[in-house]
Parts: structure tokens; C-alpha cells; sequence
């Protein structure tokens, strides 16, 4: 085990893939917001590998480089998302009862790439919300937010001098912490797989979130 991540006295968890399954969510609303631009539809399957980037990053390698239409299928897609996500997602089988046991431990955080207006009541409605110290993610205007930018937004709200350890399921998460010196738990339920995980620098790999318990000693 690194030492980095046993001497772990905080953590930051992405949401997407660590803390809830969204997949069904992510892809059928997708899917609804290109049909409603008049766009072909795609294979769930397909579109889940999209999900951990920025959003418009997403639109733009489904739909092409026009703002006007990139915009009008992120607005749909929030919209669907924000009515019909928390029914469509769930947390993570474990995840409740880890979250709760970390938290008694030590100062947890969320650093999502889901706007944080969709963030909060998701991780409310799943009765989570309230073990973080903060949940951050991009404003509803922000563009391409990096994930280096949101996780160092979230320290922000962390003890001075903490060690915290970021738990992520996307190469992104493993980059955007290593920018800030964080070492980063790679979550093998989400989207992003073992291979993705290993070839971005992941300081562990943990297969199931229980085992993230034993892993940061707590």
C-alpha cells in the first residue's frame, strides 16, 4: 500500500462513477438531447465512455465544432437531467456505508465535472450530501472547466496541512490530481477500467468501495 494513501487524512471523491452510477442517466439523457436537435441517437453502451470529461467536450466530438448547436444539446441535456437524474442514477452498492465511515474519520470533499447546481441535489437526494465538507463543481457557464481547476477549488475547503487522496474512476481525475501533488485511488466500478487507470498514473487500484476502508487506514 503507498504510503501516500494510508497516511490519507481527507478525501475527495469525483461523483460520477466513484460515488453514483449515472450511466443509464448520462446516455438516455444524451440521447434525448440529440434527438431533440434532430440528431441520431446512440448505443447507450457507446456513450458511457463520455462520461467523466467536461460536457461540452463531450458535445463537440458527438456533434461537431457549431457553438450554437453544442450549446442548444448541453442545455438539453441539463434539462432532462436535472428532472430525471436522481430517479435514473443510484449510489454505488457500499458506497453509503463507506462514505459514512470515512467520514467519521476525516474531512471528505466532492470535485465533480457535473455542474455543481446538478451535483448537489443528486448527492441530496441519495441522503450523501451531508458527509461531505463541500461539493464542488463548474458553474452552469463554465466552459471546459479541467479537472485540476475543481479539485483545487475543493482544497480550498480542506484543513490547512491536510493529506487528502482523490478517488476517481477517469483518467482525468488521476491527472487532475497529480497536478496538485495528490496521489489518486482508482475506482475499478466506474466507467474508466483498469488499463485507463494504470496508463494515467494511479497510486492503487480498489475494486470495490469497501475496500477503500483498509486501503486509506482508516
Amino acid at each position: 500500500m503507498p504510503d501516500s494513501l494510508s497516511a490519507a487524512d481527507a478525501v475527495l471523491f469525483d461523483l460520477d462513477g466513484v460515488l453514483v452510477d449515472s450511466r443509464h442517466a448520462f446516455a438516455t439523457s444524451l440521447n434525448a438531447a440529440l434527438a431533440g436537435n434532430g440528431l441520431e441517437e446512440r448505443p447507450a453502451a457507446e456513450l458511457h465512455r463520455f462520461l467523466g470529461p467536461p460536457l461540452e467536450m463531450t458535445m463537440r466530438e458527438l456533434v461537431g465544432d457549431d457553438p450554437a448547436l453544442v450549446d442548444s444539446c448541453v442545455a438539453a441535456y441539463r434539462g432532462r437531467l436535472r428532472e430525471h437524474g436522481p430517479r435514473e442514477s443510484r449510489p454505488y452498492d457500499g458506497i453509503p456505508e463507506v462514505v459514512a465511515m470515512l467520514a467519521s474519520a476525516m474531512p471528505l470533499a466532492v470535485a465533480t465535472s457535473k455542474p455543481q447546481a446538478l451535483a448537489e441535489p443528486l448527492l441530496e437526494a441519495f441522503g450523501l450530501a451531508g458527509h461531505f465538507a463541500v461539493i464542488v463543481g463548474p458553474s452552469m457557464e463554465a466552459r471546459d472547466e479541467p479537472k485540476a481547476v475543481t479539485i483545487e477549488r475543493a482544497l480550498r475547503h480542506l484543513p490547512a496541512g491536510a493529506s487528502p487522496v482523490m478517488v476517481g474512476d477517469r483518467r482525468y481525475d488521476v491527472i487532475g490530481a497529480r497536478a496538485h501533488g495528490l496521489p489518486c485511488a482508482g475506482a475499478l466500478w466506474g466507467v474508466g477500467g483498469e488499463e485507463e487507470l494504470r496508463e494515467a498514473g494511479a497510486a492503487a487500484l480498489v475494486a470495490e468501495p469497501r475496500d477503500l476502508v483498509a486501503l486509506l487506514g482508516a
